[in-house]
């Protein structure tokens, strides 16, 4: 019996050597599970709410972190971790709604909305095409990028705009067919030194 007589301290040793690998959930505190192939996950500086000064790239996207996607089915289960086996913490009911992508593991996007909320959802549930909020107060739609021009229409706080291009303050913008410009402090969706066509 000298074989179970030297096991048990032998299985013990191994068992304190090799640790699980920590997976970051939502409250940021690492969890134990042996079931994740890989701790690495890419959660970028957010001491500035505006946007980082060096965006890092996601392991396994190479797009930057963070950056802003919106979400691309009507209904989007939010998880509490990256994976299937974790629990639904709600459902996303919004097709389009803006949302920033602030880590990355395999398949899986940690998102944050508007709230601040974060949680998880598969990677083929977000989608590259942009869209807003409006922020704060019902805000005007003009109908060129200058405060004096027509205003086209009103938009309430919340409201969903789809971002057609955004260049320093201003960004073109539809809402229901229309189309006008908004100044870009009033949206929710895009950082404020981004500028695209």
């Amino acid at each position: 019996m000298p074989f179970c007589r030297f096991s048990i301290p032998l299985l013990a040793a191994l068992l304190l050597v090799v640790p699980a690998p920590a997976v970051l959930l939502a409250a940021d505190k690492p969890v134990r599970h042996a079931a994740l192939s890989s701790p690495v996950l890419a959660v970028p500086d957010q001491s500035d709410p505006g946007r980082p000064v060096e965006a890092q790239k996601g392991p396994d996207s190479g797009l930057p972190l963070p950056r802003f996607v919106s979400l691309a089915a009507d209904k989007v289960n939010a998880r509490t971790g990256p994976g299937s086996r974790y629990p639904i913490a709600w459902q996303y009911q919004r097709r389009g709604l803006p949302v920033e992508v602030v880590a990355e593991y395999e398949y899986w996007r940690r998102i944050r909305d508007r709230d601040g909320t974060e949680t998880w959802v598969h990677k083929n549930l977000t989608s590259g095409r942009r869209y807003a909020l409006v922020d704060g107060m019902v805000r005007d739609v003009f109908k060129k990028p200058d405060a004096g021009a027509d205003v086209v229409l009103q938009a309430e706080p919340g409201v969903q705009v789809r971002l057609r291009k955004c260049q320093e303050a201003w960004c073109q913008v539809e809402i229901a067919g229309s189309k006008g410009w908004m100044p870009r402090q009033h949206l929710w969706g895009l950082y404020s030194d981004e500028s695209f066509d």
